[in-house]
């Protein structure tokens, strides 16, 4: 790194005023908007570090002693004096141009509800939005067919306006967009009548969504460039679709496996009993052995939710339930009391203390 003292061409005794003098004299020949050039703005640079540090008596005082004052120093750094400096006078706004009229457009967002028999392999959906689309008369060039934007008078087409303000440092071109063109350097002078100037309008269209198997409630699906259209013919924003799985009246869900309850009378719960099930994607062959309980758990493998990355399925979980009948014919008591007797079933006990079937379920259920 050069030495400071001798970028600003002072001696190593000079005064602060001297520095001072010095600084305005050089930044006065080297600023961009007076001497464009790589060359002349990285002196520039290099002149405002080196009066950052030679100004500030304590940075001065460590460079003298031989610390570094530079970039990564202890001072300021040239990010300081250097940065306000730019924004206060507008150094190199002129250089960047006019700025355009293309723009992003805006992503949007929609809530899309699927049934869960729709999640197990993925569906297809034609959505309706309403949104931002090119518009069909001028081709996004907001313009009149036939005509095209005039470059604007006052700024010559530079988006910019530059002027001569007074400051320490003297005289200072000073750089700000145009009024006229708002910074565009060109002005619509005959805007498309269909988009009053914007290159888009509003209007409805279809969207097709593949919605992959295994997503739930909360999901959000990113649909890249299908959302709104830009001003001037700028590219589309993303579409994100935030997925709601609608409740079913039969089967819920844990994770990816499938969870529903098997009602089963009490005598095929007694003497075991086969069963045929509609499941959400078909039939299911259950079989309960004699003696099954309420709150046991019938697992049936890779008949739940595909998972949502990677292969294979979750599993149909299927919960019994022995119902009590609570009306009885008279043969039927016969029956029943018949029963009791050849068991000779003991009477009633205390015993430990067990959870509801619910309870039960859920526990066996979720693990």
């Amino acid at each position: 790194m050069a030495d400071h003292y001798e970028v600003l061409g002072v001696a190593r005794d000079a005064s602060p005023d001297d520095i001072k003098k010095a600084y305005r004299r050089l930044a006065r020949e080297l600023h961009p908007d007076v001497n464009p050039g790589a060359e002349a703005s990285e002196r520039f640079k290099e002149v405002t570090h080196a009066y950052d540090v030679l100004s500030d008596p304590k940075q001065r005082q460590q460079y003298d002693l031989g610390g570094q004052g530079g970039f990564g120093g202890g001072g300021a750094g040239f990010g300081g004096f250097g940065d306000i400096f730019e924004t206060f006078f507008g150094a190199g706004q002129a250089s960047r141009g006019p700025r355009s009229r293309r723009e992003r457009g805006q992503d949007a967002l929609i809530r899309l509800e699927v049934g869960l028999d729709d999640v197990i392999f993925g569906t297809h959906r034609d959505i309706e939005v309403d949104t931002a689309v090119v518009c069909e008369t001028c081709h996004g060039s907001c313009c009149r067919p036939g005509t095209s934007p005039v470059t604007c008078d006052i700024c010559g087409g530079s988006g910019h306006i530059q002027r001569a303000v007074r400051s320490l440092l003297g005289n200072v071109m000073t750089s700000s967009p145009c009024g006229s063109c708002r910074g565009y350097g060109t002005i619509i002078a005959t805007p498309c009548v269909t988009c009053q100037g914007q290159g888009r309008v509003r209007a409805r269209r279809t969207v097709p969504v593949d919605v992959p198997a295994g997503v739930d409630t909360g999901v959000r699906l990113q649909m890249p460039g299908s959302g709104e259209a830009g001003p001037a013919g700028g590219p589309n924003g993303d579409l994100y679709l935030e997925i709601k799985v609608k409740n079913h009246e039969v089967f819920s869900r844990n994770g990816d496996d499938l969870l529903c309850t098997l009602e089963v009378q009490m005598t095929d719960a007694v003497l075991g009993t086969s069963a045929k099930v509609t499941a959400l994607d078909g039939d299911v062959d259950l079989e309960l052995k004699p003696g099954v309980q309420s709150g046991e758990i019938l697992t049936v493998k890779d008949r739940g939710i595909t998972h949502l990355r990677g292969s294979g399925r979750g599993d149909l979980r299927v919960a019994v339930h022995v119902v009590t009948p609570t009306k009885l014919s008279h043969k039927e008591r016969e029956l029943v009391e018949q029963l009791a007797k050849q068991r000779k079933a003991q009477p009633p006990q205390l015993g430990h203390f067990q959870q509801g079937l619910f309870a039960r379920l859920r526990d066996r259920f979720l693990g």
